[in-house]
């Protein structure tokens, strides 16, 4: 494997004291800003949910020739309707999905979020790229027209809230599996470590969500499904080195073999999460406004999930296994020493004075 760093020496526990501070303000920032929003009276919610979690109106939308996500939207901004989510049909070249925000304000207005979601959308394509296709034609039927409504949907709250608990219990399986694995692979101690890790990741991104009210959509909760993966792979990869010192230098501390273990492997986290890092980076860049609250969760995640792996999992590690050693050092064998004695019949003393057999 390339080796862009040879014979590292830092003391990475020796700022884990700086390191924890960091991050327990990053997430304390998050906190307050997800409070603060939601006390003030007049303020916005915690988070900025999408159609997906808040409800609204689904509409799928065929083109004759079909513009781009960024274009659909600012049309759509151009009437005053800022919050519409362009989503491509996987398997129709020349159709879309505009997912508008709710109109209404409760459940059974369902048909008017309907109606008001498809005139906005008609009134901004109309403008920005020509009339629709009669309501009796399709657009191959009707050459002037420019695309043409296919079919509109509704999203009620009720679905957002199930869709909402389905993405936090999704989550915490996931995160349950992780301590599990890890639990049987190393120890347990490894395992809540590197699950400590995660929701430090998992809080850090969500927090920056909180603080500048990006949307948080389905392809959000993806991103962070992802993240959870990729910083539990790089946290498994220093926790293996580490297992593998302690078998080669028996007598070194775990504060030194951690040590090691972290440099040896900054190499291969470095060109790892480098490489994804540089992925990532362009899709924020480019991607547009359909795939930015995807990358830039994943952004953020990738810098805290590497970040959490090296300052995080491993000094959190270290203190945990130091703690059970030293009470495994201090428990005295009770057990043991109780089974061995009962195992073991006292033999009787001789008399004072008693002669041996055949004196």
């Amino acid at each position: 494997m390339i080796q862009f760093f040879k014979d590292v020496k830092i003391d990475w526990l020796a700022n884990r004291r700086a390191f924890i501070v960091v991050s327990l303000l990053l997430m304390l920032i998050g906190l307050a800003s997800a409070v603060i929003r939601q006390a003030v009276p007049g303020g916005t919610e915690a988070f900025n949910l999408g159609v997906d979690f808040k409800g609204g109106t689904v509409i799928t939308v065929q083109f004759r020739q079909r513009p781009t996500a960024e274009e659909i939207n600012r049309a759509m901004t151009k009437i005053g309707v800022k919050d519409a989510i362009i989503q491509p049909v996987a398997d129709k070249a020349d159709q879309d999905l505009i997912k508008l925000p709710q109109q209404g304000s409760g459940e059974g207005q369902n048909q008017a979020q309907v109606d008001i979601g498809r005139s906005e959308v008609k009134k901004a394509l109309d403008e920005a790229f020509g009339p629709e296709a009669a309501h009796d034609k399709d657009l191959n039927s009707d050459p002037q027209a420019a695309y043409k409504i296919l079919g509109t949907d509704a999203v009620g709250p009720v679905a957002g809230r199930q869709l909402r608990n389905q993405a936090i219990a999704v989550t915490l399986l996931a995160l349950l599996g992780i301590l599990a694995y890890i639990g049987f692979r190393f120890e347990w101690t490894y395992g809540a470590a590197a699950v400590i890790a995660v929701f430090h990741d998992v809080l850090v991104t969500l927090g920056f969500f909180s603080i500048f009210q990006w949307e948080i959509s389905l392809t959000v909760i993806a991103a962070l499904l992802t993240l959870v993966g990729f910083s539990v792979n790089d946290t498994i990869v220093v926790f293996d080195r580490i297992r593998e010192n302690r078998r080669l230098h028996r007598r070194e501390s775990l504060y030194d073999i951690t040590n090691d273990a972290i440099n040896q492997t900054l190499s291969r986290t470095v060109i790892t999460s480098g490489l994804v890092f540089l992925s990532v980076l362009a899709m924020v860049l480019f991607g547009g406004e359909v795939l930015f609250g995807f990358s830039v969760a994943l952004l953020i995640g990738i810098l805290f999930g590497t970040y959490s792996s090296i300052a995080i999992a491993s000094p959190i590690m270290v203190w945990w296994q130091k703690r059970v050693e030293a009470a495994n050092l201090r428990t005295p064998p009770v057990a043991r020493s109780s089974s061995t004695s009962a195992a073991r019949p006292a033999s009787p003393r001789p008399r004072a004075g008693a002669r041996r057999a055949g004196a």
